[in-house]
């Protein structure tokens, strides 16, 4: 594979602003040593010392000892060494700009310090020392620093690549080094919490500066698409883009990946927002059009052998509804903020990846929801339609906050709905009796898992000929504390799921209650937000959704996983053949 620094790439301009961040981190600590030392909280940090020596343990002293250890210059240097070498000699092809990051972090953040302490000097706390003391400022600890740069690092890394419950625990745990170490500094004596604090913001903003100037350069090495061998024959392809969320660079890796399969007819489509679908229609019925991107061959194009989408859960859901039951293929590259429909088949998150591992499987038949209601058209949905609490969230989430943050901007946004006031509506399952609820949202859902393995509907997968649906109801914190401790401990490799085919139950001492079925009528009192696949619709009163067993045959992996239950893409397409089979008759 070719790799970015083999043909002149550059590290980003991100790298300029660390000057900045030294003078910001200099002006900080002239005034927590001059015109702020004698204002609240800083005017109270000797107190914090002093308790902390006044209560030291024998345990607690030897844990602290070890924590500084490991954020200690010699172990930072020899840790970083050892991991630039694992990632330029262990993978199959060597990750330079990785390696690079991990390497730049570190010693940014030791020049930062070392500047910072040449303007700012501060005593150490007036309390007795457990560690030799360097004749350095006691602003900032370099030690923590440190241990956010090289932890920290890792901790960005392994969520490149990591993935479900391994990805949570090894993320957490790294990023658990750096708040440790600094406690470790203010028990042992070393720094006033002033210190620790400006040392976890130095070394978080030299992650930030260096991430953003060499891990792009790493997207683009991991998106550079090795050769692919020539297939023979000539396959028509139309890929739908999202203009935004697809740059160049997958854009590029995308059309080798086709090429490679055979597909050597292409049209490409850009999405707008009056159209989520790019104009797809036309072209799966070899009605002539005018594309909005590059065409490949200029004449008439016949109807299309592959279906590929580049964007979001959105773009994908424009596209499905288009595409359900045509029995053309659907290929998805994951370009957008959440991508659950692509984390929930098992697709790897990386665009480019993600296509050739699902051109070089096969097709499965999987289940689709249709929606309407009350100032809805009729569509089609992939992956959960909401109302109440989610649809609030996804409304309100800032778009310049998703486009910098990702999918992170979601809780920021949730985090104001907190004491929405609770709805009131009526479920009805499969033409049953009309079951009235109270409820901070509802959810209905193709697949389960939301960022991170969390599964929202543990019992929910694509090829079950069954939709799945939740309330959430927490009452006060203590609701919440259990909802979320339940559905952590439904995340793949935790607590076993209960037995499939359950109907209707409760979780989390009420607060989540559960049900199954083809069909689902809901009313609510008053007009709710609602929201499809991350798109957000119209607030409304009602909501009927039902699903469409095996309507959509969408490329996966093999072998391939999906769903809550897991089963290979043989036996995913078998199933959604014989659903579709008996919805016919």
């Amino acid at each position: 594979m070719t790799n970015a620094h083999d043909v002149g790439a550059r590290p980003g301009p991100a790298l300029l602003l660390l000057p900045v961040q030294t003078a910001v981190m200099a002006v900080l600590g002239l005034l927590v040593t001059g015109p702020l030392a004698a204002h609240w909280p800083l005017s109270a940090e000797d107190g914090v010392n002093r308790a902390l020596a006044a209560h030291r343990a024998p345990s607690a002293t030897a844990l602290t000892d070890w924590l500084s250890l490991v954020a200690d210059t010699q172990t930072v240097i020899g840790l970083t060494l050892l991991c630039v070498l694992g990632l330029l000699l262990v993978p199959r092809a060597p990750r330079w700009w990785e390696a690079g990051f991990l390497a730049v972090s570190v010693a940014a953040q030791s020049a930062v310090f070392l500047l910072v302490t040449l303007v700012v000097n501060r005593d150490r706390p007036d309390v007795p020392h457990l560690d030799g003391a360097p004749p350095t400022s006691s602003f900032p600890s370099g030690h923590v620093g440190a241990s956010v740069a090289l932890y920290g690092g890792l901790a960005v890394l392994a969520a490149r690549h990591l993935r479900g419950l391994w990805r949570n625990l090894v993320v957490g745990l790294l990023l658990l080094f750096p708040l440790a170490v600094a406690f470790s500094r203010l028990y042992r004596g070393m720094h006033h919490p002033s210190d620790v604090v400006v040392g976890l913001l130095n070394g978080a903003c030299t992650l930030l500066l260096v991430g953003s100037a060499l891990l792009t350069n790493a997207r683009k090495d991991e998106a550079s698409p090795e050769p692919e061998p020539a297939v023979r024959g000539t396959r028509r392809a139309v890929v739908v883009r999202h203009p935004h969320a697809c740059g160049d660079e997958t854009t590029a890796g995308v059309r080798a990946v086709l090429r490679g399969h055979g597909y050597a007819e292409q049209r490409w489509t850009d999405t707008t927002p009056e159209d989520p679908s790019g104009g797809l229609a036309p072209y799966l019925t070899g009605t002539d059009a005018d594309p909005a991107g590059p065409v490949e061959p200029a004449e008439p194009f016949a109807p299309v052998d592959l279906v590929v989408v580049c964007g979001g859960d959105g773009t994908v859901r424009a596209c499905a509804d288009l595409v359900a039951g045509t029995g053309i293929p659907l290929a998805i590259v994951p370009c957008g903020t959440g991508n659950l429909l692509a984390r929930n088949l098992g697709l790897p998150t990386e665009p480019v990846a993600a296509l050739r591992e699902a051109l070089s499987g096969r097709a499965a038949g999987l289940d689709v929801g249709r929606i309407r209601g009350d100032g809805l058209a009729p569509t089609r949905f992939a992956v959960m339609a909401g109302a109440g609490f989610d649809a609030a969230m996804v409304r309100d989430a800032s778009p310049r906050l998703k486009e910098r943050l990702g999918w992170a901007a979601y809780v920021l946004s949730a985090a104001r709905h907190l004491r929405d006031p609770r709805m009131r509506l009526s479920i009805r399952l499969d033409g049953g009796a009309p079951l009235e609820r109270r409820a901070r949202m509802v959810v209905i859902g193709n697949v389960g898992s939301l960022q991170g393995g969390l599964p929202l509907l543990p019992e929910a997968r694509p090829d079950s000929g069954r939709l799945e649906v939740v309330l959430l109801d927490p009452r006060g914190v203590t609701g919440w504390l259990a909802t979320a401790g339940y559905l952590v401990s439904r995340v793949p490799g935790g607590r076993a799921p209960g037995a499939p085919g359950t109907r209707e139950r409760t979780a989390a001492h009420g607060a989540l209650e559960y049900f199954g079925a083809n069909r689902v009528d809901l009313r609510f009192a008053r007009p709710q937000p609602r929201e499809l696949d991350g798109d957000v619709l119209p607030a409304g009163t009602r909501l009927t959704a039902e699903v469409e067993p095996g309507a959509l045959r969408v490329c996966l992996p093999a072998p391939a996983r999906i769903g809550a239950q897991g089963g290979t893409v043989e036996e995913v397409e078998e199933h959604g053949h014989r659903d579709a089979r008996t919805a016919a008759q």
